[in-house]
């Protein structure tokens, strides 16, 4: 049950703290009363003890004092809440700017102003109750209106959510016991030992780093895949530089000039027109007439740090297999404790990574390119059409059409490269808005081709209904509908209550299967399960706006990187600083030190009207006395609250 809200109780109840207060009192018939506490003088006290009218007052006042310093502490911390959301309206404007979201907006704002008014009327009725007359006759209209017409609908609605929840819930159980089973059998991709003996075994392996504006991590990436184990004459470095940004171009030339005078077999690329984004990046890289002596392309983002060993553990596992057209490893953070949204996006990330790309290794050998850290046979691009930049999951697109095209994959679990996730929730945000908009692009685009290709039955369907609609279009449906709009909606509708294993049993089992690939997360699990709710409305958004072809769907923007790196290789990289610049790029590189930037902070106003929203809701939910419901939507009222404010993460810069 809600809690009660009895105040005298409250303000009774025995919390002795202070220190003892001596009074003294004229009448020497009870001359000192010691009192140990603020209530202790309104403690059952002997009969012929009588009561002084001075004592009464003088503990009054104290209650009265205390009272004050609440009310205080209450209006300053309103005030400083208040003042933020002043300050940060100026961003909001840069938030939603090209019109994203706006329609999503007036219907949140919309659904507030309804549960607003309920909540009036049904306080109106609780506390005071109706008279004959015109609000009696306007509270049996909406108890009618209720009944009739938007309990039906809503009680559908909410039915097809708890649906699709079921569904979607037995797909991560399944895929949760296919990781258990793999552990308990022990199930690796294995290799033929000792396949490189002679130097003129090691196959050409061509390593692409492609980048854009990547000031904080192009040493970093560069300096380890520079440093790879492999026969120097055997593979070749492109520095694919998209950057706009001449004093960066400039940093990542003598970067490449440093590691190719120390003998490394290394290339700069920079295109003028950066038309097709990444993709359009690598796919001329892969034009170069030279690229044609090459059996593999290992490719690695800007913010990765492979291990010197990565060829030797992934390049293997081609041998002897002509129909292994990709091997992918797994990321590891370097800045997954850095705060609290890079501990949660690692909870997600490692899930993905333990049990979905693994379990779908090694049961379907196929899965989602993660468009990094990974070795691609140079056939196999070319057999699928190369890169493509119809939409902005690059990755996704390609892997696909090798799928389709008979080509089987490869997830090394054991093998790891270092990299980021981001640690602003700005930067968060519109990384997961391209990682949800751009499937739904590919699944309109790519659909008559799977339906057309020479495949199984089976892989057409797990393609389909697997890859696509559940995991995601469903998934982020069902999450912000059922747990955003249908949830607080049913306070105000009794009739479509929904259950409390819906709203509490199921929604906890599943986040103990997403910790499972990471235990010490156990205390987050609130947080997460709060803060994935949290993220289905920005989910939800890109979506809706890659399955309608709308205009933010084709936004591709870089992600942020912060810079962070392990030890090793913030010692490898001392030792390289110490090496002269060229001196044409001297001025240039000068012009760009000491350009600070000033961050700051943004109002995310669909999560902020949630935010209310669930709150109203909840004041609903405290006087019907539904007891979890109360609970849950307070804290995802506050967890809204906290991002809608941009208070989760660091700054944005």
């Amino acid at each position: 049950m809600a809690p009660k809200l009895n105040l005298f109780e409250w303000w009774g109840k025995e919390t002795p703290q202070g220190t003892p207060v001596i009074v003294k009192m004229e009448n020497p018939s009870f001359s000192v009363v010691e009192i140990g506490g603020a209530d202790a003088a309104f403690k059952p006290v002997e009969k012929s003890r009588l009561k002084n009218a001075k004592q009464v007052r003088w503990i009054l006042l104290l209650k009265a004092n205390r009272a004050a310093g609440f009310l205080a502490w209450l209006a300053a911390a309103a005030w400083g809440l208040l003042a933020a959301v002043r300050k940060r309206r100026g961003a909001a404007a840069a938030t939603e700017k090209l019109g994203k979201g706006k329609l999503m907006l007036r219907v949140i704002k919309l659904l507030l102003f309804a549960a607003l008014a309920a909540l009036a009327l049904e306080a109106a009725a609780h506390f005071k109750g109706f008279e004959k007359g015109m609000f009696q006759s306007i509270y049996a209209a909406w108890l009618e209106l209720r009944r009739r017409y938007i309990a039906p609908f809503i009680q559908s609605l909410s039915m097809l959510c708890v649906a699709l929840f079921m569904i979607q819930s037995l797909d991560r159980l399944i895929l949760f016991l296919g990781c258990f089973y793999i552990k308990f059998k022990k199930i690796k991709p294995t290799i033929i030992e000792n396949s490189f003996r002679s130097h003129d075994d090691y196959p050409m392996v061509l390593v692409q780093i492609p980048m854009c504006n990547e000031r904080e991590v192009y040493e970093m990436s560069i300096s380890a895949v520079c440093q790879l184990d492999w026969p120097k004459d055997r593979f070749l470095i492109q520095v694919l530089d998209d950057s706009d940004d001449e004093v960066i171009q400039c940093m990542v030339k003598n970067e490449v000039s440093r590691w190719r005078e120390s003998g490394v077999n290394i290339v700069y690329r920079h295109r003028l027109v950066r038309t097709g984004y990444k993709a359009g990046n690598l796919n001329s890289a892969m034009s170069c007439d030279y690229v044609k002596d090459y059996e593999f392309v290992a490719i690695f983002d800007a913010d990765f740090q492979p291990a010197p060993d990565f060829l030797k553990l992934t390049v293997p596992h081609f041998e002897g297999k002509p129909e292994v057209g990709l091997v992918q490893t797994r990321w590891a953070f370097v800045n997954k404790d850095e705060n609290l949204l890079t501990r949660l996006q690692n909870i997600n990330l490692c899930f993905h990574f333990e049990v979905e790309q693994q379990v779908n290794g090694a049961f379907l050998n196929f899965f989602g390119f993660n468009g990094t850290a990974g070795v691609w046979r140079i056939k196999a691009l070319e057999d699928s059409g190369g890169w493509l930049d119809r939409t902005t999951v690059e990755d996704m697109d390609i892997a696909v059409r090798a799928h389709l095209n008979g080509w089987s994959f490869i997830y090394l679990n054991d093998v790891k490269v270092l990299c980021e996730v981001p640690e602003s929730f700005e930067t968060y945000r519109k990384q997961q808005h391209r990682w949800h908009s751009g499937p739904m692009q590919l699944f309109r685009l790519c659909l008559p081709a799977v339906l057309k290709s020479k495949i199984s039955i089976w892989k057409k369907a797990n393609l389909i209904f697997l890859f696509f609609l559940l995991r995601k279009l469903i998934l982020p449906f069902y999450s912000f509908t059922l747990f955003c709009v249908v949830l607080p909606i049913t306070m105000f509708i009794p009739e479509a209550e929904l259950p409390m294993w819906i709203i509490c049993y199921v929604p906890v089992l599943m986040t103990f299967i997403n910790i499972f690939p990471t235990p010490k997360s156990l205390p987050f699990i609130a947080p997460y399960l709060l803060f994935e709710n949290t993220m289905s409305v920005t989910k939800f958004s890109a979506m809706v706006s890659g399955l309608f072809q709308l205009g933010s769907s084709y936004e591709w923007i870089v992600t942020k990187k912060a810079g962070r790196s392990s030890e090793t290789d913030l010692l490898a990289t001392a030792d390289r600083d110490t090496k002269p610049l060229i001196e044409s790029d001297v001025s240039l590189l000068e012009e760009g030190k000491g350009k600070g930037v000033k961050k700051t902070n943004k109002i995310y106003r669909k999560e902020l009207a949630l935010a209310f929203l669930l709150l109203t809701a909840a004041v609903r939910s405290l006087m019907s006395a539904h007891g979890l419901h109360f609970y849950f939507l307070l804290f995802q009222g506050f967890t809204f609250l906290l991002v809608g404010l941009d208070l989760i993460g660091e700054q944005m810069s």
